[in-house]
């Protein structure tokens, strides 16, 4: 090199990015998608091989996918995961596939094998479903040092001589195939599990599910059961239970009183009832009262309760009466709008509750709110019999001239609360209310 050139060269500025302390080149990679962080091996020499030492792994469809796909995307996948597992270095923390759009993923198992002797503690898995084909995970139960789960659209089967995930602290099952008896097992050799979310719409009904855990303190549960027994869940402070068609609601058949015997510690509630079961449940087989008053609980919802349904209601005022400091109420009301209910208007009627009084509920929020006959008397209900009410939030679809008249007849209800402020919005100028803090809520129930 000419003495010119060597000049050149002495006066350019330092290689900033393979000057960088290997920490900091760390905390970069961390911060970046899995496929981008990779890709940073091209940088020098110095960044080539870092991306091996990553603790946390993200495989999904972004990996693969491209404007000309040349290759069969199972074999992408499985040739990229390969790839990852085989060249990485030291312990995956973390690791989580996305690919619920592939056609399959027959190697599925093997790379869980790959993990199990990499440390895993978070296993994040949402597979493709496809009619009759099941993704049997028989390695999943050598992943002894897991703390988090997540499983969708698979099958597993806990060998017999399994003794359980003695670290996991959440386990998250969607659509995968187990028998309420190995679950209830599974769930029950998991000692410090903290966070169950269950969505299971394959549970044949007359099957139930046992919760035995003992540091439990959130339940999410969707889908179709007979019953669910809760017998030892003494720190559970979070429970959202969605009942979908098929279930079993009626009281001989669900238990619906035995559920909240051993919620002593139950403070958030949500509960989605299942319409058609109640619908032709017979009203005097609804409870009144739960055995004993549940004093912690603060938040209770019900999305989508039918208020003309008798039975339906019945339970909906069972839990009312049973939370004396109830501080929060959010109703999402289900009805077709005609403003011509079919139920008994006299179940809100306020000599019913002469024994009843909201002392701590602050705040209401009525969703789907259509004003009928059903709607108005349980509102007045709720402001005759609230003395700390500071807000009722109405969310309706309807237009403003009849929006604006039911809240007029709303303020002359005689309302206990001197403070209390009614408002209504319209739910065509923005998104519903209650959705967006259902969701909000559902996610605050799992761990991660």
């Amino acid at each position: 090199m000419s003495l010119k050139g060597r000049r050149r060269c002495r006066s350019l500025p330092p290689d900033i990015l393979s000057n960088l302390p290997d920490n900091i080149i760390d905390v970069i990679l961390i911060c970046l998608p899995s496929k981008e962080a990779v890709r940073t091996s091209i940088l020098s020499k110095k960044w080539r091989y870092h991306w091996r030492r990553l603790t946390e792994l993200t495989i999904d469809q972004s990996h693969w996918s491209t404007e000309e796909d040349l290759l069969y995307p199972t074999f992408k996948f499985s040739k990229l995961v390969y790839q990852l597992l085989t060249l990485h270095e030291g312990p995956i923390t973390k690791f989580t596939i996305d690919i619920t759009r592939l056609r399959s993923c027959p190697e599925i198992d093997f790379f869980i094998y790959l993990l199990s002797m990499n440390g895993i503690q978070h296993l994040v898995l949402h597979l493709p479903w496809k009619e009759g084909e099941e993704y049997k995970l028989s390695s999943l139960f050598t992943c002894l040092q897991l703390r988090h789960l997540a499983l969708e659209n698979c099958f597993i089967h806990p060998p017999s001589n399994f003794q359980g995930f003695d670290r996991l602290i959440t386990l998250e099952l969607c659509n995968v195939t187990i028998s309420s008896e190995l679950l209830g097992s599974l769930i029950s050799h998991c000692s410090l599990l903290e966070n169950l979310a269950l969505v299971l719409s394959e549970v044949p009904v007359s099957n139930m599910i046992e919760i035995n855990a003992s540091k439990l303190k959130s339940f999410d549960f969707s889908g179709c059961i007979s019953y669910i027994s809760l017998t030892n869940v003494p720190l559970l402070t979070k429970v959202s239970l969605d009942l979908c068609e098929g279930s079993s609601m009626e009281a001989h058949n669900f238990h619906f009183v035995k559920f909240f015997e051993s919620c002593f510690a139950l403070e958030h509630l949500l509960f989605q009832f299942c319409f058609d079961e109640i619908d032709i449940a017979k009203p005097d087989e609804a409870p009144t009262r739960l055995p004993f008053d549940h004093n912690r609980v603060k938040r209770f919802c019900l999305p989508g309760i039918i208020l003309e349904l008798t039975y339906e209601t019945l339970c909906c005022f069972c839990l009312l009466r049973s939370f004396p400091y109830l501080e929060y109420l959010e109703i999402e009301v289900c009805n077709d709008g005609d403003g011509y209910g079919y139920g008994d208007v006299e179940l809100f009627k306020l000599e019913r509750f002469a024994d009843v009084t909201f002392n701590h509920l602050r705040e209401v929020k009525l969703g789907e709110f259509w004003g009928d006959a059903h709607e108005l008397e349980f509102l007045k209900l709720l402001l005759a019999k609230s003395p700390v009410l500071v807000t009722v939030t109405i969310d309706s679809y309807l237009l403003p001239k009849r929006r604006s008249k039911i809240l007029a007849e709303v303020s002359n209800f005689w309302h206990v609360s001197p403070t209390v402020e009614v408002i209504c919005r319209d739910l065509q100028r923005r998104s519903s209310i209650f959705e967006d803090e259902t969701n909000r809520w559902k996610r605050m129930l799992l761990y991660y």
